[in-house]
């Protein structure tokens, strides 16, 4: 379907997108509260590629599809859409001047590239049994024999840990939290906009957020203090701190003082929730599907049989089932149902007008759940994505980490974190769901995933002792 903007002459001559028939005062609230990811690929079917909905005693615009996925990708897409009202209130909250999701255009490539590196795999490039360790020290400590673990909970404890050593070279267990408390506030009122504002004078969220604001001024202090002892960091063992940090003593204008707080709790914002829910959703799915399991634990036992991954650049390729399995959950289960945008001017998109400054959800995970892109789309198959059916390579077809220039700037470190994460928790115990018919209760605030309820019993532990050293 064409998504190009048409000559200003002819947009009176396009109608509004349709409005989505929901119920009397409460639109389309709970259907979209619900499950946001299939509501849009409903009124996708329904309606087309640009509708509207009335939800929360809002009318939303949603542009969806795979028109709207490749959209963002063009030229057009880029002059029509703009950032900086969906993420000012969060920038505003930390008393910053900016923030990478704010800002488009020349500035948005200048702070990228800033942060390109300790976002990027290549942070933990030499690092891959180091990120293991913690890991499994984090596993058998809170996931013990016997017990009933609350996933999600788990998984960002595991998550904070993980960040904060990749990222800044801290793990600050204790600051877990009050990091968990701000980001749940700052998501629900800021950014999602599902709970209201008052909320932000709420004792516990001031308390929690002076927290995270003590624990940004500490790794500021702590990297200070280690320069002015001489102790610079090798090039190849910096993180995202030194590199903030060097951009900032080089050009204070685009890395002003006031905004190091937040760019040193910022990866916290970004990957706490996002994280925690697609490991939580992979450990249901894998457990759902014994079939999946069995391949996995071959393939895990294999990797860590060879001892320390010495050769990192083949680490993700000895885990097919695993990474086809992570892929195909974050197609059922996607964290980026919907990026959110404000026009930048008036266009028209799927045949209907959109107006400057309306405020534009766009769905760009409704494809996940088409048949035309995905074969029986609702079954789990992890052997989608490997060739020669690689179904997620269709245009505009898979869009986990979402699309446009605002693709998650740590898609590359996520991936093979997640990959880390889940061989460490198949390879060490024996899991089973609270019953084989479970169905997975989710939540949808402030980021859909699995609800805070689902729990998993550990039931033993499938190896007594970690993998032997690779030999000499």
């Amino acid at each position: 379907m064409n998504t190009a903007s048409v000559a200003v002459n002819e947009l009176p001559n396009a109608p509004r997108p349709p409005m989505v028939r929901g119920l009397p005062l409460i639109g389309s609230t709970l259907e979209m509260a619900a499950n946001p990811a299939r509501f849009f690929a409903r009124c996708y079917r329904d309606y087309g590629p640009a509708f509207r909905v009335r939800v929360f005693g809002n009318e939303l615009t949603v542009i969806a599809g795979a028109e709207a996925a490749n959209f963002m990708g063009t030229r057009e897409g880029k002059d029509s859409l703009r950032s900086r009202e969906a993420w000012e209130p969060l920038v505003q909250e930390f008393g910053a001047s900016k923030m990478l999701t704010a800002v488009d255009g020349e500035l948005h490539k200048q702070l990228r590239a800033v942060m390109k590196r300790g976002f990027s795999k290549e942070s933990i490039k030499g690092r891959y049994q180091e990120v293991l360790d913690i890991t499994r020290t984090a596993l058998l400590r809170d996931w013990k024999v016997g017990s009933k673990v609350p996933v999600v909970q788990a998984m960002q404890y595991l998550v904070v840990e993980q960040l904060g050593m990749v990222l800044t070279g801290q793990t600050p267990r204790e600051y877990v939290q009050d990091i968990r408390t701000t980001i749940l506030y700052i998501l629900n009122v800021l950014v999602t906009r599902q709970r209201p504002k008052f909320l932000m004078k709420m004792p516990a969220y001031k308390r929690a957020k002076a927290r995270m604001f003590e624990l940004g001024r500490k790794m500021i202090k702590q990297y200070q203090d280690r320069i002015a002892a001489g102790g610079a960091t090798p090039d190849e063992f910096k993180t995202l701190i030194d590199d903030v940090m060097e951009a900032h003593q080089r050009d204070p204008d685009l890395i002003p003082a006031g905004d190091l707080v937040m760019l040193m709790t910022g990866p916290y914002v970004a990957g706490l929730d996002t994280v925690a829910n697609t490991t939580s959703a992979i450990v249901y799915t894998v457990l759902k599907h014994p079939d999946v399991l069995a391949r996995i634990h071959a393939e895990v036992d294999a990797l860590f049989a060879k001892g320390r991954p010495v050769n990192e650049d083949e680490f993700m390729k000895d885990l097919p089932a695993l990474n086809g399995a992570i892929m195909e959950t974050m197609r059922l289960y996607p964290i980026a149902v919907a990026q959110i945008r404000t026009a930048n001017k008036d266009f028209v998109f799927g045949g209907c007008q959109i107006r400057e400054g309306e405020m534009i959800y766009l769905g760009t995970s409704v494809p996940h759940f088409q048949n035309e892109f995905y074969p029986d789309a609702d079954k789990f198959d992890i052997d989608r994505y490997a060739k020669p059916r690689a179904e997620h390579m269709q245009i505009g077809a898979y869009s986990p980490y979402g699309r446009g220039h605002h693709t998650c700037l740590g898609k590359s470190l996520a991936e093979v974190l997640l990959a880390m994460t889940m061989a460490e928790v198949f390879y060490n115990f024996d899991l089973e769901l609270e019953s084989p018919d479970y169905v997975l209760k989710t939540k949808t605030a402030p980021t859909p995933g699995p609800a805070m309820s689902f729990k998993v019993k550990v039931k033993g532990r499938r190896k007594p002792t970690i993998a032997p050293p690779a030999t000499a």
